[in-house]
């Protein structure tokens, strides 16, 4: 029986970020569900927080070179990837000089949020894909952490739908505390558009606001997870009134998350 293929496409990933439990559940979670038996990569953005000399990233030249427009602009896409040596587990960065060389993740030194963050957004979603492509890897589940992950469910399931790489695989959305209260550029739309996405499957991301990126994600997912103990109550009730699979909080701790985590993959792979 062949290993089933787990992609993570997280947010933030200690030790390159800061602890916190979204952090802990993208360093941990690939790790147990590896030793669980399954084949896993793991994909996060190269912000310009993260020191590339004391964690050794590397660019990786066969993945790097590739253009992607966003608003009618080419931007490079640079792969690096970085190892973690306990778990035997590699991590893919997602860089571009333009979007992630600044000394911060989404807010400037004053706690402005960045007015490109829609675009950092879709560079990010639509560059883990492409990657996944050159690699020639077909995940069976895509787990997507963190709202900088939300318009990879959009993506697998309406631009990238006749890949057979994509065609099959089950998308995971798991909902955390990391709202943000600002409004997104009056040009979202245009710039998440891509071959395959249809005017009635922007509708839902009109308010342009953290809400609608993550029902965007919860629209276009397979099944749901419950990452912090509290979330957004519009989102927690929008999930369970999807009727889609879902797992509720499972724990802050590697020891709570793997095995439920592993289990509700299990399912979903079953059905």
């Amino acid at each position: 029986m062949k290993k089933a293929k787990v992609l993570f496409v997280s947010q933030e990933i200690t030790p390159y970020l800061k602890e916190n439990h979204m952090s802990n559940m993208g360093r941990y979670l690939p790790q147990g569900i590896q030793e669980k038996g399954k084949e896993i990569r793991t994909f996060m953005p190269r912000f310009g927080l993260i020191n590339e000399r004391r964690n050794q990233l590397h660019e990786v030249i066969r993945l790097s070179g590739m253009n992607l427009i966003i608003d009618d602009t080419d931007h490079p896409l640079i792969i690096k990837v970085a190892s973690i040596q306990p778990a035997r587990m590699q991590v893919y960065f997602i860089d571009n000089e333009d979007y992630f060389h600044r000394k911060a993740m989404v807010r400037d030194k004053k706690g402005v949020f960045f007015e490109d963050n829609d675009e950092r957004t879709v560079f990010f979603s639509r560059g883990v894909l492409e990657t996944v492509k050159k690699l020639g890897w077909a995940p069976d589940i895509i787990t997507c952490n963190g709202w900088m992950a939300s318009l990879v469910p959009l993506y697998v399931k309406k631009a990238f739908k006749d890949n057979p790489l994509f065609s099959e695989a089950k998308v995971v959305c798991t909902l955390f505390d990391d709202e943000f209260a600002e409004k997104l550029s009056s040009n979202l739309t245009k710039k998440i558009t891509l071959q395959g996405i249809t005017k009635n499957d922007l509708k839902i991301y009109q308010n342009r606001d953290y809400v609608s990126l993550m029902k965007g994600a919860i629209d276009h997912s397979d099944a749901l997870i419950q990452g912090s103990e509290k979330i957004n109550p519009e989102l927690l009730d929008y999930a369970k009134k999807s009727e889609k699979p879902f797992l509720g909080y499972p724990g802050t701790t590697k020891e709570e998350f793997v095995d439920p985590i592993n289990e509700f993959y299990d399912k979903i792979l079953e059905s």
